[in-house]
């Protein structure tokens, strides 16, 4: 299981383990908090093609489907 920090997930990186549509590595690019200071939207971009995909945050804990940083 992945540890994940909330308010360090804008802007960090992301590599799925099994890529779709050839798409491998993410970046965070938008993180939005209610007022008691919980996630309640994520959104991944991919590096190569700049599709955004809004994703549920707590997916990224499961290192099954992710892992930390960009790895080849």
């Amino acid at each position: 299981m992945n540890r994940i920090n909330p308010k360090k997930l804008l802007h960090s990186k992301w590599t799925a383990v099994t890529p779709t549509i050839k798409e491998k590595h993410f970046l965070v690019v938008d993180i939005e908090f209610d007022e008691d200071g919980l996630v309640v939207c994520c959104v991944l971009e991919a590096v190569v093609t700049k599709r955004k995909h809004p994703i549920n945050w707590c997916d990224l804990k499961d290192s099954y489907k992710w892992k930390m940083g960009w790895n080849y």
